[in-house]
């Protein structure tokens, strides 16, 4: 999940809902959860399908519709078009009671207040997803992908500003900041590394992640191998750990649609590498290698 949070609903009286400015409290909630909301409303079974596809976070249907029941329409969500988001399926006046209940799809018969229970509901559920997206796992990738994403896109701005001819005389100004700050990172990392190499401090100058980088940092690795005569992993690393999460990193969110314009795939790719479910179990694997060498290396220091 990207900080975009998608919902598409079903129901023949959506106005209602509309009118009622229900739908606007929902779009609000997200806001105030920090999410760009995006909140696709139809009216008809055809629609919903055209639009259906496997981007969405959340689906909102109907039992009771005019021209079609709500659990043919989940039934065919799961069964046909094999997807699997989280479903709210509720009515004011049919009995769900005997209906095929189907993963992640929550069943709400409503009484009084309908629009307000539905609203509810919908919240509640929002909260149940954005729990799972809280986990920290899926919460480290999304800062990653959208730092990464911010810097290709300042790179891109600032490669369009400098090929700007208007600009051309103010060109000056941008350089000497840039240099000027770059001239005056490098001295003081300097500075703090030949102190360091003066006076021996090596476990001062590892904790900066800079100029002890994650390249340098498998370098020591290396020669501690080297040192108590096991195996160098550290080339297989470099290739299989810092430079995939350097890709990763720098990757971008692509989408794969149909000819219909929905959505199929969505995967990350940079370069000739697309970062797509088989690749991420490679990565997975090559992982799980790197911690048992790792856990190996720390056991034998440890003997």
């Amino acid at each position: 999940m990207k900080l975009s949070y998608s919902i598409l609903w079903l129901d023949d009286q959506i106005d209602d809902f509309i009118d009622d400015r229900h739908i606007k409290k929902i779009n609000d909630f997200l806001i105030s959860e920090g999410f760009e909301p995006k909140i696709i409303t139809v009216k008809n079974s055809e629609d919903f399908f055209n639009k259906l596809d496997k981007s969405y976070d959340l689906i909102l249907t109907d039992y009771h519709m005019e021209h079609l029941n709500g659990d043919v329409v989940v039934n065919k969500i799961r069964k046909e078009c094999n997807i699997f988001t989280e479903i709210l399926f509720y009515t004011a006046q049919a009995d769900l009671s005997n209906i095929d209940k189907l993963d992640r799809i929550s069943f709400l018969q409503t009484s009084r207040n309908h629009h307000q229970t539905v609203v509810n509901k919908v919240k509640n559920l929002i909260n149940l997803t954005l729990n799972k997206f809280h986990d920290i796992v899926v919460m480290r990738g999304m800062i990653m992908n959208e730092t990464s994403d911010f810097d290709n896109e300042k790179r891109e701005l600032l490669n369009s500003f400098i090929k700007l001819e208007k600009y051309k005389d103010k060109l000056p100004q941008l350089t000497n900041r840039v240099f000027g700050e770059i001239s005056s990172f490098i001295t003081k990392k300097k500075e703090f590394a030949d102190n360091c190499i003066k006076n021996r401090n090596f476990d001062k100058l590892i904790k900066d992640n800079v100029l002890f980088s994650a390249d340098k940092k498998i370098s020591a690795m290396s020669e501690i191998l080297k040192i108590i005569g096991c195996e160098d992993f550290s080339a297989d690393y470099k290739k299989e750990i810092i430079n995939i999460r350097n890709d990763f990193a720098h990757a971008k969110l692509e989408e794969e649609k149909d000819s219909n314009g929905s959505i199929v795939r969505k995967y990350f790719k940079k370069c000739d590498i697309t970062f797509d479910q088989e690749y991420c179990k490679t990565i997975r694997k090559n992982i799980v290698k790197h911690k048992k060498n790792l856990e190996m290396l720390k056991n034998k220091i440890d003997e």
